[in-house]
């Protein structure tokens, strides 16, 4: 896909974020995005305490917190590299539609950096990154489709238009919208 064909693409994905309100109201969690922050960007003797707060924030449910968890332990600059614990952090911002955290999740399944190289679910994870503002995503993602065999792409399709569906439906359900309708 050239350029101006990922940018109709994004164009059109971005047409959900309209959407954003009532994906909160319904409690869709793939399209929200994270809020909060911790900060590990600390001199050494004050690392330990600054990782206490970011593991407190993170175990709230905080997703920035999660994701800078996730960024700590893969980067392995302040403390020996542990991929699995980046991925565990990096799968809960995910799921909170932590933008960021899907792009590095899906990088990881693409390279298999921690986990097995799984082409379909880095494809799909790039993708939701993509509808969530990581534009860079959209280029991996096509780095990633290039790399598959047709029948892999096609299941990883109807995967994101299984997620799509869902969304959209719990959109309409979500005081008794539609997702088009006009918002408030």
């Amino acid at each position: 896909m050239n350029r101006t064909g990922r940018t109709l693409a994004l164009g059109c994905l971005l047409l959900l974020q309209p959407l954003h309100a009532l994906a909160q109201a319904g409690g869709n969690s793939l399209l929200i995005p994270a809020m909060g922050r911790c900060t590990l960007n600390t001199q050494p003797q004050d690392l330990a305490q600054a990782l206490a707060a970011c593991q407190k924030a993170s175990d709230e449910g905080d997703a920035q917190a999660q994701y800078e968890l996730g960024e700590f332990y893969y980067d392995g600059k302040n403390a020996p590299r542990d991929l699995k614990k980046a991925l565990s952090y990096f799968e809960k911002a995910s799921l909170q539609g932590h933008a960021q955290a899907q792009f590095k999740l899906g990088t990881m399944f693409f390279h298999g950096e921690g986990v097995p190289a799984n082409n379909v679910q880095a494809y799909i994870v790039l993708k939701m990154a993509a509808v969530n503002g990581a534009e860079e995503a959209l280029d991996t993602a096509d780095e990633v489709a290039e790399k598959m065999p047709r029948e892999e792409l096609e299941v990883a399709t109807q995967v994101l238009g299984q997620i799509f569906r869902k969304y959209l439906m719990e959109l309409q359900s979500a005081d008794g919208r539609t997702p088009f309708s006009p918002l408030p």
